[in-house]
């Protein structure tokens, strides 16, 4: 009878694990100071909103890679700093606590309290002593002492500017918090609006924030988000008269050389000029038009597709090379927020410039043209590539290239009508919220002084508590109704003063909390210099791609800017960053009209897929099974799809739930949740546990002073050997890159070899050097196995007879020569087509494998007496003979 079915031990997964965490706690197992004495290494999730709904395998697909990773660095000698804490400040809480009726500061400290239980239920190695809420006084006192230092450096101002109003949520909205036109919370159509906000002063950073993209190791997609957002453009700025008026209409344009067919001129309906230049007879439609545009989302106004439209306004100004009165109109498909807000229009050579002329039946001129015989009238779309110049007089023949648009840009600087910029298509950070639940703007507002800054001794201002806090509908924020708080004393003149009463953006929060983690209970600063000059730059930051152009920019930012100040040494937060793949659950939906579907679903699928909903709850009581229609979703609770950690830990244990999201995908992909791949994991966990035990009473902890050398060993036993070795170094390197799937796979494979190695000495004593093999297998796997299933790991070391845990134990190492390949395959090509293989040692050198390639029988024949003109040696891999056809 094979060993494996021998069921004299079975893992009690779920004591086990609970006797685990236990100790762990009690210990402080996880807890972490400086040291000097050893490397540092800080691994740093993207902290959450804890909700309600608690959490699912689908955050766990983030938490638990790297709390692998690391468990690893720790055993590989390294002073591990690993924390986490709770962006509990923002829209998504004060929502929460609307919809449930609750007081958001309670409510945030109860969802807290959940998931930290969970966390810690699927063994994720925090330091716990570090935790953060970045609702407390004592955190956001210090987000407050940052904004100062913004404002003081002139990077945080207010100024008046349209805005993105959620009528739902009755809030100003970030330009990242609009989603297709709208509210990325609850997605409602969102408005324009021209009130008073704060800003953070971004664009000043947006070459080095450029720049830094160099020094990071980011996947290449999440760097080329941020670049696109951050848009730079090099062109030139000019300047067009605007006839009978003193006003002047600056554009920017990256193709300064077709200016020469600028027709007409287009403004943003928001403008400033607008109402100055709109004539009499032409001003109800501009106003018509202005009101359409407000209500359309500035994707929806971007979009390639959309049929171009637009008024004009009664006004004409000067093409300033050709001397032309071109006429002015506004139109919704130019954006106030990139460039000037205003656009020359050059039909001929830009697609929505040209349909716009179509349209409205304005000139067409060409500036490049391709062939003698092609005109402006024989234009079906615009050319915005090759060609000469024609119809500019000087510059007639020049070829359409970037030393042509060089050679422009210094006539008009010559000339006083334009100049050569760069632009770039990011905005001022929007900051201030009319909100709540956030960190209070330090402002005061004098009728004499102005804005005068609160004292940095006087922080926190402190959020006072409220009866009701929903958001006022006015545009206020529901602080400006608190008397006590709004009336206060100027700082400067000590008279009469009214205090900010917007609050800053969750984003401000959670962009520097890296840096508190580092220095936690420090009430005399933000920060430590001795705590970050040791523990930071975060060497590893794991998270959501769908920060890449929200959080991950905005902490780039913050971190620069106190760069800059002196108060780090550093400008990059994260030198290392990953995204996860999402959870998908197969999720029941209807087949939903167009008219009815406010927005899309986040599928899994290549494509977004518009007509489909996922079904609620009361749904799915009243819509018979048989005409729900399935789609693989990503997991949340919205769409009554999660599968908890805490269900799986009962069912089948948190080790197993571990190793299987780890296994079922690489990192970075998305994963479908499987049941019977929780069940597959489960049945691995048990089987190595099995078979470990089966092997432990075998176990002699002297194995190294008996081991004998690798060249007395036989075949089985070497293979044995070699193959935990290639295990070792693969399941090492394997974790470093976040190969977490195959580091699994490699286990999985040895687990095969050490079964049937087991098998082949069942029911019989081992002799003295299988024994010796044997106790290395099981003094290694739990040091192998620690990281990904640490309970499992821990309880063998234990059942061991060894002391501590093999959290603070120390990688194995692998020996080359153990590891070693015998004998590998040398593929043999004649002209690059495979030939033959040879079955050779690893040190076997190029000279021996030219020679063993040519005088194989099959190269001989395919030869056919041909003598070779080059022969190609790659070491270890192949012989490639040239000869001639």
């Amino acid at each position: 009878m094979s060993a494996e079915n021998n069921s004299t031990s079975q893992y009690d997964f779920r004591a086990i694990e609970r006797k685990w965490q236990q100790r762990w706690e009690e210990a402080q197992l996880f807890r972490v100071e400086i040291r000097h004495d050893r490397p540092k290494f800080y691994g740093l999730d993207m902290f959450p909103y804890p909700s309600g709904a608690g959490l699912s395998v689908g955050h766990c697909r983030n938490y638990i890679p790297l709390d692998v990773a690391c468990r690893l660095k720790v055993l590989q000698g390294y002073n591990v700093l690993h924390p986490m804490g709770w962006d509990a400040f923002g829209q998504p809480a004060e929502n929460e606590a609307i919809k449930r009726g609750r007081n958001p500061k309670e409510m945030v400290l109860e969802y807290a309290a959940n998931y930290r239980r969970q966390l810690k239920l699927v063994g994720i190695s925090y330091d716990w002593s570090r935790e953060i809420n970045s609702s407390s006084p004592e955190y956001y006192r210090w987000t407050q002492w940052i904004f100062l230092q913004l404002y003081k450096n002139n990077l945080a101002y207010r100024a008046n500017a349209p805005v993105n109003w959620c009528p739902q949520c009755k809030t100003v909205l970030a330009n990242e918090e609009v989603v297709n036109g709208r509210c990325w919370r609850c997605g409602s159509l969102v408005e324009k609006r021209q009130v008073p906000q704060w800003f953070f002063r971004i664009t000043a950073y947006a070459e080095k924030l450029l720049e830094g993209l160099q020094r990071v190791n980011w996947p290449e997609g999440v760097k080329a988000l941020q670049a696109n957002w951050i848009g730079r453009s090099e062109g030139a700025e000019i300047v067009f008269p605007v006839d009978g008026h003193t006003e002047t209409i600056a554009v920017f344009t990256t193709r300064p050389d077709t200016l020469w067919g600028a027709t007409f001129m287009v403004l943003a309906p928001e403008h400033p000029l607008v109402d100055k230049l709109t004539t009499p007879e032409y001003r109800a439609q501009v106003e018509a038009y202005k009101e359409r545009a407000q209500r359309t989302s500035d994707i929806d106004r971007q979009n390639v597709e959309r049929a171009k439209t637009g008024v004009f306004i009664g006004s004409y100004c000067i093409n300033p090379v050709t001397g032309e009165r071109i006429p002015i109109y506004i139109a919704d498909y130019v954006l106030m927020g990139y460039g000037t807000g205003a656009i020359m229009a050059v039909p001929a050579h830009d697609q929505r410039d040209f349909e716009f002329a179509k349209r409205y039946g304005l000139p067409i001129r060409l500036v490049y043209q391709i062939s003698p015989e092609q005109t402006a009238e024989s234009l079906t779309e615009a050319v915005p590539e090759g060609g000469t110049m024609v119809n500019t007089g000087l510059f007639d023949g020049l070829p359409n290239n970037k030393e042509t648009i060089s050679r422009v840009i210094s006539y008009l600087e010559e000339k006083g009508i334009g100049r050569g910029v760069v632009t770039y298509r990011l905005r001022d950070w929007l900051i201030s919220r009319q909100r709540y639940w956030g960190a209070p703007i330090p402002i005061i507002h004098c009728p004499t002084c102005g804005e005068v800054p609160v004292p940095e001794d006087e922080l926190p201002v402190l959020l006072p508590p409220v009866e009701r806090y929903e958001p006022t509908g006015t545009g206020e924020s529901p602080l400006a109704g608190i008397p006590e708080f709004v009336h206060t004393t100027c700082p400067r003149c000590n008279g009469p003063a009214r205090r900010e009463t917007d609050t800053m953006g969750g984003s401000a929060c959670s962009s520097w909390y890296y840096l508190r983690f580092a220095d936690p209970h420090n009430n005399r600063e933000a920060f430590s210099q001795e705590a970050v000059r040791y523990w930071l730059p975060v060497d590893l930051y794991a998270g959501g791609a769908e920060h890449a152009v929200g959080h991950l920019l905005y902490a780039r930012f913050w971190t620069k800017a106190l760069h800059d100040m002196g108060y780090l040494h550093f400008d990059e937060p994260f030198l290392t960053y990953r995204n996860q793949g999402a959870v998908l659950a197969y999720t029941p939906g209807r087949e939903v009209g167009k008219e009815e579907n406010g927005e899309e679903e986040e599928l899994g699928a290549d494509e977004p897929i518009e007509n489909w909903k996922v079904l609620k709850p009361e749904e799915r009581e009243t819509i018979p099974p048989e005409k729900w229609v399935w789609r693989w979703v990503r997991m949340s609770k919205s769409k009554g799809n999660v599968v908890t950690p805490d269900e799986m830990a009962e069912r089948y244990g948190s080790d197993s739930l571990r190793l299987f999201l780890l296994f079922v995908a690489p990192y970075e992909e998305n994963v479908q949740w499987s049941d019977k791949g929780m069940e597959g994991a489960h049945r691995f966990v048990n089987r190595i546990w099995r078979i470990w035990h089966e092997l432990r009473p075998h176990y002699r902890a002297d194995w190294r002073e008996h081991m004998p050398p690798l060249s007395e060993l036989s075949p089985t036993d070497r293979a044995l050997r070699r193959k935990l070795h290639q295990t070792i170094r693969k399941v090492e390197t394997d974790i470093e890159h976040f190969r977490f799937n195959t580091a699994v796979a490699a286990l999985m494979e040895y687990t095969n070899e050490l079964s049937a190695y087991r098998n082949a000495v069942a029911n019989r004593e081992p002799t003295p050097v299988q024994a010796c093999l044997i106790s290395e297998a099981l003094e290694t796997l739990p040091i192998l196995f620690s990281p990904i299933t640490p309970h499992l790991a821990d309880e063998w070391w234990e059942r061991l007879g060894k002391e501590g845990f093999t959290f603070n134990q120390c990688w194995p190492k692998y020996d080359p020569e153990v590891a070693k390949e015998e004998e590998i395959t040398v593929v043999v090509q004649i002209n690059g087509k495979i030939r033959d293989k040879l079955q050779v040692s690893p040190e076997t050198p190029s000279d021996e494998l030219e020679r063993l390639a040519l005088a194989s029988a099959r190269v001989q024949t395919e030869l056919q007496g041909r003598v070779p003109q080059k022969i190609i040696v790659v070491p270890q891999k192949l012989v490639n003979i040239v000869v001639s056809k």
